[in-house]
């Protein structure tokens, strides 16, 4: 049996080891692989403790969305490790709403393995409470896998100064010939902006709620199923403010 992990560990430095604990041992990765230009939508919304972990490979023109909108109460891990092959485009929308104690994480480990792939990651938390958002995303280049093109954004919205948010966008490259762009911010809601939705006549809370909204909705636009996503995420919104 494989041993369970430690801090000393970078993948799960930041993760409830108690909670992992007491769900080991995790169930193997899903494998999905899409054929050449063949293409894949798939929507992941986690409303239960646990860990998901789906390896996901792209041949040549392949192309593939995941919306991932992670909810769990106490502790929800995602894990992705993709492989793009030549011409492959895989898009990343990634939403995290934590309170009370909860530890949520999105892991993602995208390959370009051959020349001429595409990649987005767009990854926002909305956290309360004592809970805990992270995002460890690595972008590796293969050499030879000339002109890549990928991107990382990830931005995290904390409710309370008792919340706290990790963040570790990577790249490692071995071609000259690429186009990778990452950023990352961690802050609060911004006061003026709340301050000129209540002089409009709402209420502190529904100010709070519709600058929410925003910035989680983004993450899903034009995703298979955004009105489900955007529906749950507003109901969770609800419960954490």
């Amino acid at each position: 049996m494989t041993a369970l992990p430690t801090r000393k560990d970078e993948a799960w430095r930041y993760a409830d080891l108690a909670a992992v604990e007491r769900l080991w041992p995790l169930p193997a990765a899903e494998q999905v692989s899409i054929a050449a230009v063949e293409s894949l939508s798939r929507t992941i919304i986690v409303t239960t403790d646990g860990v998901t972990q789906l390896s996901l490979t792209l041949e040549a023109g392949a192309v593939a969305r995941l919306d991932v909108l992670n909810m769990a109460p106490g502790y929800g891990r995602i894990e992705l490790d993709v492989t793009l092959h030549e011409g492959a485009d895989f898009t990343l929308g990634g939403a995290q709403i934590g309170a009370g104690d909860a530890t949520l994480e999105i892991i993602t480990t995208v390959t370009h393995a051959e020349p001429g792939a595409t990649s987005r990651q767009l990854v926002r938390s909305v956290l309360g409470g004592h809970s805990t958002g992270t995002y460890l995303g690595k972008v590796a280049v293969a050499r030879g896998a000339q002109q890549t093109d990928s991107e990382q954004s990830v931005k995290a919205m904390l409710l309370d100064r008792t919340a706290t948010a990790n963040a570790k966008p990577e790249l490692e490259i071995y071609a000259d010939d690429v186009k990778c762009a990452h950023g990352c911010a961690i802050g609060e809601l911004d006061a003026m902006g709340l301050f000129y939705l209540q002089s409009r006549g709402l209420t502190p809370a529904d100010a709070k709620r519709l600058m929410l909204h925003a910035f989680v909705a983004e993450v899903f636009d034009g995703a298979s199923e955004e009105e489900r996503l955007v529906e749950a995420a507003l109901a969770r919104l609800g419960a954490v403010l």
